[in-house]
């Protein structure tokens, strides 16, 4: 190993010194240094890309070939802090994050690279790798489909397995790159899902748990504010999943293959959203209920706000995933409606709602509805079998305290909860939401310090 790292030190110095010296943000490509022993490891990964962030910062990706088809493909993200240009530092802890809905690796994690609001230290990824984590991640295969693509039937066999042989993939590189850089030994890789990104965490550990344990990538697991089954005191949230899987089954028996829980091309809106925010926050909404006349409508700006606020009610006629549940919670004006956000600045979270990607694979939504109902699925069958230490990051108004008991089917007897609430349970629609997490001004001390004091414990 000790050879392998000299000759990839050697090569990466070269084209290091061949590089000129630019500001955070530019972008270089390096054609044979990551390639080639990817490709010996199996791995159909492109020539890798750099992004300088500053501060010591470096942003990599690599697209990867998953399958035969057009869009059978996954990006894989690296945040890390690096000694110079394309050496990364070495480090003991590493963290792959999984998306979930509407945002891939960036927007979700990396915000600060993809917005002019918010400071550059301030997104979850670059915190962790300044605190010397090793950040990993992955866009699922929806996430590179292009606005103008018009025929889906290429995602009739994307699903949560399908996710969860593509995570597989993304851990094995990073476990490839890793060993070039130089980690071994002690060294520890945690998987962190978002939302559905949770999901598909929980069904790869499940499938990994029955490999040999020198096979296995995951030493530890963050869930962030979801839930896979609902406990025996959540028979209405149960009741409200069959109904959502109901209604998404019937779509996909007639033949539809993209969508979401809010129907054909989700993202579509929610961009929009943000984009009129943005660009003429005081005129009327078009967006709001029919039938109204130009004085009553909500600005763009407050319709902005409702919709984060109160994200529930874009799904009606169904029941959301929780009571009160939304993205950002928000302070509300005399009528009870969200006037103005509580926890995340407003420009933020306009320019978040503009970062969504406009397509998601049908089955993996109809997947996870049958699940959190109470059916059975092909990818929870072994989750006592998982021993790995656990932190559920919860919103309060998001999943919240709904997702703890997910964790209870697990085998592991290391699990600790974490609910990030200002809030009554009782004032839960108010609370901080599942957005909120990422994005709001105090989420450095709520949320990702507990998070990164977890990681170094173990």
């Amino acid at each position: 190993m000790r050879r392998t790292w000299s000759l990839w030190v050697l090569l990466a110095l070269f084209v290091a010194l061949r590089a000129k010296s630019g500001d955070a943000h530019e972008v270089m490509v390096q054609s044979d240094v990551w390639t080639r022993p990817l490709v010996a490891a199996g791995l159909v990964a492109s020539s890798t890309t750099r992004e300088a962030l500053g501060d010591g910062l470096a942003h990599y990706t690599w697209k990867v070939r998953v399958g035969t088809g057009k869009y059978d493909v996954i990006t894989v993200h690296r945040v890390v802090r690096e000694w110079r240009p394309w050496v990364p530092a070495r480090s003991s802890r590493a963290v792959f994050m999984v998306h979930g809905d509407l945002w891939g690796f960036a927007p979700a994690f990396l915000t600060n690279t993809c917005v002019n609001t918010m400071p550059e230290n301030r997104s979850l990824a670059a915190y962790l790798a300044s605190q010397d984590v090793d950040v990993w991640g992955l866009d699922l295969r929806w996430v590179g489909v292009p606005e103008a693509e018009t025929d889906f039937q290429y995602m009739k066999d994307w699903n949560i397995q399908s996710h969860v042989k593509d995570l597989g993939t993304g851990l094995a590189l990073a476990d490839v790159v890793r060993r070039l850089s130089g980690n071994g030994g002690n060294d520890r890789m945690f998987l962190m899902g978002w939302s559905r990104g949770a999901t598909i965490g929980y069904a790869y550990l499940d499938a990994e748990s029955q490999r040999p344990r020198a096979l296995r990538r995951v030493d530890g697991f963050v869930p962030m504010d979801m839930a896979v089954r609902f406990g025996p005191d959540a028979a209405q949230q149960r009741q409200w999943a069959c109904e959502r899987y109901e209604a998404l089954q019937a779509a996909r028996d007639e033949g539809r293959t993209e969508g979401g829980l809010l129907g054909p091309a989700p993202g579509t809106p929610v961009r929009l959203i943000g984009q009129l925010a943005t660009q003429a926050p005081n005129s009327p909404s078009p967006l709001a209920a029919t039938g109204l006349t130009a004085p009553a409508r909500p600005t763009n700006r407050k319709f902005a706000v409702i919709a984060a606020g109160q994200t529930g009610a874009l799904l009606a006629p169904l029941q959301p995933l929780t009571p009160g549940y939304h993205l950002a919670g928000s302070v509300p004006d005399a009528a009870g409606l969200p006037d103005r956000t509580a926890f995340t600045p407003e420009p933020t979270l306009f320019d978040y709602l503009q970062l969504a990607v406009p397509y998601q694979s049908l089955n993996e939504v109809v997947e996870t509805e049958k699940q959190l109902c109470g059916l059975d699925v092909p990818f929870d069958d072994h989750l006592q079998d998982v021993k790995v230490p656990v932190l559920y990051v919860g919103a309060a108004g998001g999943v919240g305290r709904y997702g703890e008991y997910s964790t209870r089917l697990l085998g592991s007897t290391d699990v600790t909860h974490l609910i990030v609430r200002s809030r009554l349970e009782s004032e839960r629609a108010l609370d901080f939401g599942h957005a909120d997490l990422f994005l709001a001004r105090d989420a450095r001390v709520r949320v990702w310090q507990p998070i990164l004091h977890w990681v170094q414990a173990h």
